[in-house]
């Protein structure tokens, strides 16, 4: 999935990582368990610290970190490319008497989002971006972003760096992706960061780790400007 790379090629590892997941929700219901991650918790605190109303979860998957928005009392969109994992989600939502806060929609993050421009209050992805996405897409999915959040509005996303014990390992498809177990993850270099948080505030890039790995991650909080002549 590098640029100049075959067209190919690309679509044929979308493909498997897309059998991947609907695969893996089917055989391991709930496999993320019921808690919420971390990068949530923190994201709900800063959305509700901005009067965020709505939030976008891209890859919300089976829903922990969604339903867990619904219950802290946003209204939440999840949007993910699995139709198991949603299936999912939309049952434990109506088993917990959440499904008047939550609605879902199948989408592939390499499309276009289909929502209008300045429509939600915050935007929140939890290793959504470092999927095998490549860079010219990733940049294009946080342009897509920003035309949807509202003026002001908050995207918190978290990714695996280069600094990740698996980054190398396995089979490497070119532009920092690596195969490894069937699962094919985008390795962030910093410089990444940097250049997609081009015309935002870019407000934190937080190191952390997760699992027993451990994975190596960034979460990073940044800002659309409050107004079009904002400086950022």
């Amino acid at each position: 999935m590098t640029h100049g790379s075959d067209d190919g090629e690309a679509l044929d590892l979308a493909a498997a990582q897309r059998e991947h997941w609907q695969r893996t929700y089917g055989t391991h219901p709930g496999m993320y368990g019921e808690q919420p991650s971390d990068p949530a918790r923190h994201a709900a605190r800063v959305f509700a610290a901005a009067g965020a109303q709505e939030v976008l979860e891209l890859g919300a998957g089976h829903g922990r970190d969604a339903l867990f928005f619904a219950r802290e009392g946003f209204t939440v969109l999840a949007a993910d490319f699995s139709p198991t994992g949603l299936e999912q989600l939309r049952a434990t939502a109506a088993a917990r008497q959440l499904a008047d806060r939550v609605t879902t929609a199948v989408h592939d993050v390499r499309r276009p989002l289909p929502f209008p421009d300045a429509s939600v209050d915050a935007v929140f992805a939890h290793m959504l971006l470092c999927m095998a996405l490549s860079t010219e897409e990733i940049h294009a999915l946080v342009a897509e972003v920003r035309r949807v959040l509202r003026p002001g509005g908050t995207f918190v996303y978290t990714v695996r760096h280069t600094g990740d014990a698996h980054y190398g390992a396995g089979t490497g498809h070119g532009d920092d992706i690596w195969e490894h177990g069937s699962f094919a993850v985008h390795y962030f270099p910093r410089a990444l960061v940097d250049a997609l948080a081009k015309g935002w505030h870019l407000a934190e890039v937080h190191p952390f780790d997760e699992g027993d790995l451990p994975r190596r991650l960034w979460r990073v909080t940044q800002h659309r400007a409050a107004t079009p002549n904002t400086p950022t």
